[in-house]
């Protein structure tokens, strides 16, 4: 099968999926409203709430969102073969990533940028906040340690991206002051900043720097430990500063990234003529895992994924400018994710091999596939860059520069986030401390995620990473599962179908509770006794859930008001309530502008 065929029919299916579902789901399921307030307005301090220019909230979003995920888990997934993984990529992103992702954004801005698991306290109980906190902690603890890790690996094995990632963050942090001080467009100035940042791949190629010697001096066994702890270091530093100095420009100039590397993967499939060498459908080797539950817990970002709602609702609806935007930073930043795990799929089916016996050589069995899936990806992509003339040498640094400054974004904002969640945690156990020092609660979001990343044992790849990853995929989509539950029940009690909701919900939890089954029968009949207790409290942690939704939509359904006497419509796609409190000569229901109607805070 020709790669460019492939690359265009499932462009052609998102731009139908952008177009129109996305447009019924604004008008129809989450009633979009121009003239809505939103937080970034309501609340805006400089720091955390600020009205931004979709474009590069969009470059914020996509690439905290993305990080290396929607390449490992498709990097990987092609091992039950491209069909499957490709299936899943396209169905997941239209029909739940889209939904889940723009609805966990507008959900968050209709209730005062507050976070999902806040959110599940107000729109279902608070059991459901402590679920979801619980829940939350243990995913973004797994994400920052596993993330430092990899991009640690990455810097390792190549000390040529090490210039450019290094020098990006003072670029990046001039292009945000600029823009800043000049309120003037960010589109010249990070174009120019991606430039920059690509010229010096050659930099960084005649001077790569590795910290081997380094970590020799200190009596550090692996280097990458060193690199660990520099990276959650820089983090320190900068979940704390003010989101326009350096998340936003940093995260806009990738999002440019993002372009350039579709770019590169599409031409370069077309010039070089690659053909998918990986068949439609491996016949995988006996005991492997099935494609049924575990393809689509593999496969979380860029298909559905849990983390996504945590920053549409962490840091993106604190920065959303108008409610409308939020079909484009939230639906556009799913397609993104979808267009970036198909160029995974392509990269290490028709890139990274030349033949079915190269591709059998790099998949001959599921530890291998997941060993080697950044590596393939890497090398899949320097493959086609090489077909548009790039020498192999600097595509594979262009490649890792790529990967490197996504995982780089998303560990930034997950530090972030998890700041937050300390910070909630500490305002729910009454530890005032905990919750307004943000320098304490910025220390226990690093510090424990650190102590993780360098856990001894789990082989080369760590404990956390070698052996704790394996509960990521069910925890993200327990995670995805709690956050459309939320959103089932407030597009439910605002009197709007919510179908296009249940069904990601329904088919979702159901395969990640098989999925935590099968895994603990395995955990247990390997002797994996740190696995299979965390398995067994996540099933719990499922099932709880499945309860808590059922019994929160039982009551939304029977409370629901008659649809033409809940929703009487002043504008199109806006709910009577809503246009109400953002247009205050022409009160609906008596509210002054700015408080809370039955449309927002139940």
């Amino acid at each position: 099968m020709p790669a460019f065929v492939v690359a265009a029919v499932v462009g052609l299916l998102f731009f139908l999926g952008y177009r129109y579902y996305s447009s019924y789901l604004a008008a129809k399921v989450y009633g979009l409203d121009p003239a809505f307030v939103t937080p970034a307005h309501e609340f805006a301090d400089g720091v955390d709430y600020i009205p931004t220019n979709k474009h590069v909230l969009f470059g914020h979003h996509f690439t905290s969102v993305a990080g290396a995920a929607p390449i490992v888990g498709p990097a990987i997934a092609v091992f039950w073969g491209w069909g499957p993984a490709l299936a899943w990529i396209v169905l997941g992103t239209i029909f739940a990533a889209g939904v889940h992702d723009f609805g966990s954004l507008v959900v968050s801005v209709r209730h005062k940028a507050k976070s999902i698991g806040t959110l599940a306290g107000s729109v279902i109980n608070a059991r459901a906040r402590m679920l979801f906190l619980v829940i939350i902690f243990f995913l973004l603890t797994l994400v920052n340690a596993v993330f430092a890790v990899v991009i640690g690996n990455l810097f390792v094995a190549n000390p040529g991206a090490v210039i450019p990632i290094l020098v990006e963050i003072p670029l990046a942090m001039a292009i945000g002051q600029y823009i800043y001080r000049t309120r003037s467009s960010a589109l010249l100035p990070s174009i120019a900043g991606v430039i920059l940042l690509y010229a010096l791949i050659l930099v960084g190629k005649a001077f790569p720097i590795s910290l081997d010697a380094l970590a020799e001096t200190l009596g550090v066994e692996q280097t990458r430990n060193v690199w660990v702890v520099l990276l959650f270091a820089y983090t320190f530093v900068a979940s704390r500063i003010p989101v326009w100095v350096l998340l936003q420009p940093r995260d806009y100039i990738n999002s440019h990234q993002l372009f350039i590397a579709l770019g590169v993967i599409g031409l370069g499939v077309i010039v070089g003529a690659n053909r998918i060498q990986a068949p439609v459908v491996n016949d995988v080797p006996e005991g492997s895992p099935s494609f049924f539950p575990f393809l689509f817990i593999t496969i979380a970002c860029g298909a559905i994924s849990g983390f996504h709602s945590l920053v549409a609702s962490g840091t993106s609806s604190k920065q959303l400018d108008k409610e409308p935007d939020a079909r484009y930073v939230g639906y556009m930043g799913a397609v993104g994710e979808g267009s970036l795990a198909t160029g995974a799929v392509l990269a290490t089916t028709a890139g990274v091999a030349a033949s079915r016996a190269d591709w059998d050589a790099l998949y001959p069995d599921f530890a291998t596939a997941s060993g080697g899936a950044v590596g393939n990806f890497v090398r899949g992509v320097a493959e086609f860059a090489g077909n548009l003339g790039v020498p192999v040498d600097l595509a594979t640094i262009f490649a890792a520069v790529v990967v490197i400054s996504f995982a780089a974004t998303t560990m930034d904002t997950g530090v972030r986030l998890q700041r937050y969640v300390v910070q909630e945690i500490g305002e729910i156990a009454k530890v005032g401390v905990l919750a307004r020092n943000l320098t304490l609660a910025t220390t226990v979001a690093v510090l424990i995620p650190l102590g993780m990343a360098l856990l001894p044992g789990g082989g080369e790849a760590g404990y956390t990473f070698g052996v704790l990853w394996q509960l990521f995929g069910t925890t993200n989509q327990l995670t995805a599962g709690l956050a459309l539950s939320v959103i089932a029940v407030w597009v439910t009690r605002s009197g709007r179908n919510p179908t296009v909701v249940l069904v990601p919900l329904i088919f979702l939890l159901t395969m990640t509770t098989w999925a935590l089954v099968v895994n603990l029968r395995r955990f247990i009949e390997a002797g994996q006794w740190v696995l299979a207790p965390l398995d067994a409290i996540i099933f719990v942690l499922a099932m709880w859930l499945i309860v808590e939704a059922g019994l929160a939509l039982r009551t939304a359904f029977r409370e629901r008001p008659p649809y033409d006497t809940a929703l009487p419509r002043e504008a199109e796609g806006a709910p009577a309530s809503v246009v109400s409190r953002a247009n205050p000569s022409s009160p609906a229901d008596g509210r002054p502008v700015g408080e809370p109607s039955q449309d927002d805070v139940p």
